[in-house]
């Protein structure tokens, strides 16, 4: 038989392998992440018939060639394009990622590691991130509880949703800054009511304060009170704050002398009787009975000083009006000494203010005011800042844990607010103010926050997963591990994008590395394109089909010439 129909045989059946490469490779031309291969050609073996010889020096016989007849053809090699870089294809999903490098993702079925390139992912229904095709669990690092930073171990599953990231805690404020301008002209600032600051805070379970304080203006130059004069909770209810406790600066008296009048067109006084009346004397508008009688609620004696300071013009500003000074008696201690209050003593009569038995009149001059609250100044040279309270560096606290939440332990769900005023200066701006006061501090340390509901997660170039909340925090929850292999087209495939290491490859070494490590990155929202390019594939094809062609003819004509050689015999 003739050597030629075997080496046909041999060329049709490694053409036939390249045909199924090039098959394949066409096939998944628009698989995610497939990389293509190539054949690559090796004779199969050589019958040698007369072996080389050596030249002869004695006789000058040169030597000659080894005489060796090729057998056939055989696959030398099936390579994987492994390297090669598939193109982007935009997605818009956050969960779909490409690796641009020569790095793989680590997936788990729960027994062993395999090794992709696709970055397709979701999200399960436990929180775990996952391949889309196989809901294998894509591996990573988890966050050390004490640092919060990524802490590289041995990988495992990233569960990104799990109950403890979906939301975020909340925390009470404990820092706080006053800033902008207070203009001495400013009418709010002169005003009896004041000029209102509010600091939104929040306690440790993230409920939302407003704690409310008043500015107003002195008889000395460049000096203002500051009172904390009510803190409020979201719906604007007022919070009860127990009697002598102070959570904002201390008692204090200040110059400022005010002419306080009666408004006799409206009211009038029956002063046997203890009560405010309307000007005709027939309705009681105030009894000052009631402030005296344990049987009556606050609300009842609170109702009592209101419509006194109203009768005197201080609609609105009942504490304003209480906190007047007539020598060193405040108004309500007046009050409550002509009520019979236990514990008032003042000496000054309430409906002979002046002390001037001859004049019928309920007007005063209050010498001064009585504040529970600081004293801020400024210097009237520059308007610079100068003090508060005496602390040049503006440092003041807000002692809201005196506020008792919980009596069982006697503990509170507020933090005191370190509260910062040196931002404030005194400088004509028109006649308005423009201060304000923020939770946190310059740095926006200290803000404080309510619970935050996740509202989204993304993925960064190496490959750390953040959350956002819907209270301005973000989380990281993990970081995506990559591996890398010395020799990657020695992985093995496994169908499903999958590779497994093999003794060619490299091994795993269970932690993997970062993605930049090796100047690699990772892209959100797009997936790696296969790299098969099809111009090429279909000249291999045409180069295959007429390789097939060409040995198929050597069979027939090897056939022919047998044909010939048995017609000799006729």
């Amino acid at each position: 038989m003739m050597r030629s129909l075997y080496s046909g045989v041999a060329g049709l059946k490694t053409h036939q392998t390249k045909m199924d490469v090039i098959g394949n490779n066409i096939a998944n031309v628009n698989t995610t992440a497939f990389k293509s291969s190539s054949v690559t050609f090796a004779d199969l073996m050589s019958q040698t018939t007369q072996s080389a010889s050596g030249a002869n020096a004695q006789t000058g016989v040169g030597g000659v060639n080894a005489r060796q007849i090729g057998l056939g053809v055989k696959s030398g090699a099936i390579n994987v394009n492994i390297t090669s870089q598939g193109s982007a294809q935009s997605t818009g999903n956050p969960f779909d990622i490409m690796i641009t490098g020569d790095n793989f993702f680590v997936v788990s079925d729960g027994l062993a590691n395999y090794f992709t390139r696709d970055g397709s992912f979701y999200v399960d229904g436990v929180g775990n991130l996952c391949m889309t095709s196989t809901g294998y669990n894509v591996m990573g690092w988890g966050v050390d509880p004490e640092t919060m930073e990524i802490k590289q171990d041995t990988v495992q599953a990233l569960r990104i949703m799990s109950s403890d990231n979906l939301t975020y805690p909340p925390e009470a404020t404990y820092r706080g800054t006053v800033s902008g301008i207070l203009d001495k002209n400013d009418t709010d600032v002169n005003s009896e009511a004041g000029k209102t600051v509010n600091l939104n805070l929040y306690d440790a379970l993230g409920y939302e304060y407003t704690a409310r304080f008043i500015i107003k203006s002195t008889d000395n130059a460049g000096e203002y009170s500051v009172e904390l004069s009510k803190l409020l909770d979201a719906k604007g209810t007022e919070i009860p704050i127990p009697d002598g406790t102070e959570l904002f600066g201390s008692g204090t008296d200040v110059d400022d002398a005010t002419p306080v009048t009666f408004n006799t067109n409206s009211y009038s006084w029956d002063t046997t009787g203890k009560k405010l009346m309307d000007k005709a004397g027939t309705n009681v508008i105030a009894d000052l009975s009631i402030l005296a009688d344990a049987n009556k609620t606050d609300a009842e004696k609170q109702a009592v000083y209101d419509s006194i300071a109203k009768a005197y013009g201080y609609e609105g500003n009942t504490n304003a009006f209480l906190n007047l000074l007539i020598g060193n008696d405040t108004v309500k201690n007046i009050i409550d000494t002509a009520a019979g209050v236990s514990g008032a003593t003042s000496t000054v009569d309430l409906f002979d203010p002046d002390g001037d038995t001859n004049t019928a009149t309920y007007d005063f001059n209050a010498a001064g005011r009585h504040i529970t609250g600081m004293v801020m100044k400024f210097d009237n040279d520059t308007g610079l800042f100068d003090s508060i309270d005496g602390n040049i560096n503006g440092a003041t606290k807000i002692y809201l844990s005196k506020l008792i939440a919980n009596t069982a332990d006697n503990s509170s769900n507020f933090s005191d607010i370190d509260l910062n005023w040196s931002g404030i200066s005194m400088f004509n701006n028109n006649g308005t103010s423009t201060v304000t006061a923020t939770y946190g501090d310059n740095d926006g340390i200290g803000t404080g926050r309510k619970l935050g509901d996740m509202i989204g997660v993304s993925i960064q170039r190496d490959g750390m997963i953040y959350a956002s909340y819907d209270n301005g925090m973000t989380k990281l929850l993990g970081q995506i591990a990559t591996a890398n292999f010395p020799n990657a087209s020695g992985l093995e495939k496994h169908g499903d994008n999958l590779y497994s290491s093999t003794m060619n490859s490299g091994s795993f070494d269970g932690i993997g590395v970062d993605v930049t490590a090796s100047g690699g990155y990772m892209s959100t929202g797009v997936l790696e394109m296969s790299n098969v390019d099809l111009s090429r594939e279909f000249t291999e094809m045409i180069t295959t089909q007429r390789g097939f062609q060409a040995n198929s003819r050597i069979i027939t004509v090897s056939d022919t010439l047998l044909e010939e050689l048995t017609n000799l015999k006729r």
